[in-house]
C-alpha cells in the first residue's frame, strides 16, 4: 500500500516558478545532462516541504538507449532528481554554504513507469537536519499518481 503523500498535489501549481532552472543551478553544482530539475514550484518553510517540476521530454539523451521504441525514464534519474531537490532545499532554506553530497538511500520503491512526454511533480520533506547530514522523504507523482518514493540521506561537505 502506498504511503500518504507528502503534500496535496492539487495545492501545487506546476506552472508557478519560485526558482527557475538557472537559479537552481547557481546553487547546485550539477552540469550538462545532470541538471534534472526544471523549476522549484513550491516551498513551505514551516512544514519543510519543497516541490519541483521535472519535464520528461522525448529529445533527452537517455531516450535513444533506455528501451528503444518505448523509452522509460530511468529510475536512477528519478532518484537523482529527488536528491537534487533535497540538496536545493537544504542549501537554500538552511543557508548551507558547502556541497550536499549523496550519502545514501533507503526505502526506495518505483511504483509506476514514466514515459516522455510527461511531467514529474517531485516532493521533498526534510525530516532531519544535522551539521553533517540531512534526511529527506521524497516522492514523485505523474498526474497525481505516486510513481516513486525514497528516503534520501545527504552528507554535508564543506566548500570545495
Amino acid at each position: 500500500m502506498p504511503p500518504p503523500l507528502l503534500a496535496d498535489p492539487a495545492e501545487i501549481d506546476l506552472d508557478r516558478v519560485v526558482y527557475c532552472h538557472d537559479e537552481i543551478y547557481r546553487i547546485l553544482p550539477q552540469q550538462f545532462e545532470f541538471r534534472q530539475l526544471d523549476a522549484i514550484c513550491h516551498y513551505d518553510a514551516q512544514a519543510r516541504i519543497a516541490a519541483a517540476r521535472r519535464d520528461v521530454k522525448l529529445d533527452e539523451w537517455w531516450v535513444r538507449g533506455h528501451i528503444p521504441g518505448h523509452p522509460i525514464f530511468p529510475g536512477i534519474l528519478m532518484l537523482e532528481s529527488a536528491a537534487q531537490l533535497s540538496a536545493f532545499a537544504c542549501k537554500y532554506v538552511d543557508g548551507f554554504r558547502g556541497m550536499v553530497a549523496f550519502g545514501g538511500v533507503e526505502k526506495c520503491k518505483f511504483r509506476g513507469v514514466v514515459t516522455p512526454p510527461q511531467t514529474l511533480l517531485l516532493l521533498c520533506h526534510e525530516i532531519e537536519n544535522r551539521p553533517r547530514r540531512i534526511i529527506c522523504e521524497t516522492q514523485a507523482l505523474v498526474d497525481g499518481t505516486l510513481v516513486f518514493e525514497a528516503t534520501i540521506i545527504g552528507l554535508m561537505m564543506p566548500s570545495m
